[in-house]
């Protein structure tokens, strides 16, 4: 492999350890937005208070759950986004990796 082609995979596993890293913020997030709406639903308060900054402002519960599931879908994409790049660098990574005339290489799977 060409020194080049060694310098663009590992620059390709470099954002795929850094997507990596996105991902799993992003579940943190996730998760904890998906203990938020269990426990939204477990109080039978109809008002509920919602953190915003630094600040607590007592809301509709029905709102902050409205809200909440709305976030958690946004994350969703985003982790979804996230694979999706993930998977684009790994092919780049195979490719850089995969040798010149592998097929001539080769006969019958036998090298």
């Amino acid at each position: 492999m060409s020194e080049n082609n060694e310098n663009m995979a590992n620059m390709y596993r470099q954002q795929l350890m850094f997507l990596a890293q996105q991902k799993q913020q992003v579940q943190f997030q996730i998760n904890v937005l998906e203990n938020t709406l269990k426990e939204l639903e477990k109080t039978k308060e109809e008002k509920v208070y919602k953190g915003v900054g630094n600040v607590f402002i007592f809301s509709d519960k029905s709102e902050v759950i409205k809200e909440t599931k709305d976030l958690k879908e946004t994350l969703d994409l985003r982790i979804k986004n996230i694979q999706k790049q993930e998977d684009t660098m790994l092919k780049k990574i195979n490719t850089k990796n995969e040798p010149k005339g592998k097929d001539e290489d080769t006969i019958e799977g036998v090298q």
